[in-house]
């Protein structure tokens, strides 16, 4: 459940290490839980196959997928 790995520039983390903004969910679980919006139940075959007729998200994902290879590379390179 949620984002494995992020995207984040040096800046960008720098200035979340320094904020002390207290931050509330916008969503729990237990909103969710008690939502009346109708669940949507999909096989991973039928996920994938919603997926590839939406050609933006097709397109957004396999670009953010190099995006974020792109970037680990210059992660990698920054480290050593």
């Amino acid at each position: 459940t949620g984002c494995d790995y992020l995207t984040i520039s040096p800046k960008l983390l720098g200035d979340l290490a320094k904020d002390t903004v207290k931050l509330t969910p916008a969503l729990t679980v237990k909103d969710a839980q008690a939502s009346n919006l109708e669940k949507l139940h999909l096989e991973e075959r039928d996920f994938r196959w919603l997926h590839n007729e939406d050609q933006m998200a097709v397109k957004k994902l396999s670009d953010g997928i190099r995006k974020f290879a792109v970037d680990a590379v210059k992660l990698e390179k920054m480290l050593k």
